[in-house]
């Protein structure tokens, strides 16, 4: 047997297969297809929206219905220049494009202005209706504001304004601020006051000079005949003032001997002789 290992033959290295792989170049051109077709298709994209962004302006440019009747109520306090002045509004304007509530809301700024209504009628016109308030009293608040039908205290008056109207004392910005409801029920109950003495009776609302409002005791009239002191309490006014009518003209007769008179009574009124 061979002994390999006192052998001298040495083992030469085997060397490896080698096989050469030619590679194709890299097509990168297929890479770049979708690219171009995805840039084609936004490029597409934007010129149709500035196709329709120009057609949209185009159209917004033309005025199809074109304002040129504006109908407004007929108003006390303010003019019909006046009113088109608040709401902004002239002939030419597109009807579509108007915007009824802002116009409206601009209108209601003005004190005078109780409730508005404004509508569009197709092809050319719109019609603005208003109610306004009216003044029944003047309310001394260190200000002077006119007093409406319904308690609100509504507007300062300027220099021009109507000071033919009972004025009503008592009231305070203070107590407005920090009782609001209070002083809201008590400025509707001198609303219902001045309502029963226009309709109630020979001693009317032209008698009266000035209603003073107490907080604990209610209503106080002055007559505008000596000034003299009418208490009246803070209800049931249309049986006081209708008890009072039956006597007002002989006790005006002599004014001065008359220190004041209380109606706040269910059945009877005092007079108080001076």
């Amino acid at each position: 047997m061979r002994d390999f290992a006192n052998s001298s033959y040495k083992r030469g290295k085997v060397a490896q297969n080698k096989i050469k792989i030619q590679r194709a170049p890299r097509d990168f051109k297929k890479y770049l297809r979708p690219l171009k077709t995805i840039a084609a298709g936004v490029a597409l994209f934007s010129l149709a929206g500035a196709i329709l962004y120009g057609g949209y302006r185009a159209l917004s440019a033309v005025t199809l219905f074109s304002l040129k009747t504006i109908t407004v109520s007929s108003a006390k306090h303010l003019t019909r220049d006046e009113i088109l002045g608040l709401a902004s509004v002239e002939p030419g304007k597109d009807l579509f494009r108007m915007n009824l509530k802002r116009m409206g809301e601009h209108i209601l700024l003005n004190p005078w202005v109780e409730t508005v209504r404004i509508n569009r009628y197709l092809p050319d016109a719109i019609a603005i209706t208003i109610t306004e308030r009216e003044p029944v009293a003047i309310v001394n608040m260190g200000f002077i504001y006119y007093l409406d039908k319904k308690g609100n205290v509504f507007k300062v008056l300027n220099q021009g304004d109507k000071l033919d109207f009972p004025v009503v004392t008592g009231f305070s910005e203070e107590a407005l601020g920090s009782d609001p409801k209070g002083t809201r029920e008590a400025l509707e109950t001198t609303c219902l006051l001045l309502k029963t003495l226009r309709e109630k009776g020979a001693f009317i609302l032209a008698d009266v000079s000035e209603i003073h409002y107490d907080k604990g005791y209610g209503f106080t009239l002055f007559t505008s005949n000596g000034a003299l002191p009418v208490k009246v309490g803070a209800g049931d006014f249309p049986a006081k003032v209708e008890r009072f009518a039956r006597i007002y003209r002989d006790l005006m007769v002599q004014p001065t001997a008359i220190h004041y008179i209380d109606l706040d009574y269910s059945d009877k009124i005092i007079v108080k002789k001076s």
